[in-house]
């Protein structure tokens, strides 16, 4: 009888593990489950970060290529005025000085066609309307014979290299002319 009864108590504890068992087998599977979404969820964001890591370092590999050149074009501007202002300065009708000019306009001319190969772009806005963007207003002046806002005259050509603003043009802005006030006549 002894022997019956430590049966018993054993299939009772062995019906009681297998429960537990299957109970802790479903709740371990629910665990591994959430931390199988858990991981999928962190490889997407893994991926999406490495997307976006990719993407941004070709954009600057994009604009390095774009711009590596900014700081050489713009140690090379000045130059460039200072050959324009050499023509400007100089007569074309003095036969002295004919050939000394045409090398200046030869330069030049070879200058500008260099930058206009790597997307360099100068900026001449005499008589456009003015853009604080791409100008910087130098004074302002009356014209009766301008629109308001406009630029008269350019002290500095501006310059954009792909599209962005190098240097800015430097301009004199016309403004109206301010209203003559009729003068009193204080005798009458």
């Amino acid at each position: 009888m002894a022997d019956e009864q430590t049966q018993d108590t054993q299939n009772q504890e062995a019906n009681q593990t297998s429960q537990d068992s299957g109970g802790d087998l479903a709740a371990r599977v629910q665990v591994l489950e959430e931390q199988l979404a858990g991981a999928q969820d962190q490889a997407l964001r893994v991926a999406a970060d490495l997307q976006n890591v990719r993407r941004r370092a070709e954009q600057d590999v994009e604009k390095a290529h774009k711009f590596a050149l900014e700081r050489f074009a713009g140690d090379l501007l000045p130059i460039i005025d200072s050959l324009e202002r050499g023509l400007e300065l100089s007569n074309p009708d003095d036969e002295n000085i004919r050939p000394m000019r045409e090398g200046i306009e030869l330069t030049l001319k070879m200058f500008q066609d260099t930058l206009k190969r790597y997307q360099l772009e100068a900026i001449d806005p005499h008589g456009e309307p003015f853009n604080a963007e791409h100008h910087q207003a130098m004074a302002m002046q009356e014209s009766a014979d301008a629109e308001p806002n406009s630029v008269l005259k350019v002290f500095q050509k501006g310059y954009l290299l792909n599209g962005r603003l190098l240097r800015p043009a430097m301009v004199v802005v016309s403004k109206a002319p301010a209203p003559v006030s009729p003068s009193i006549d204080e005798q009458a």
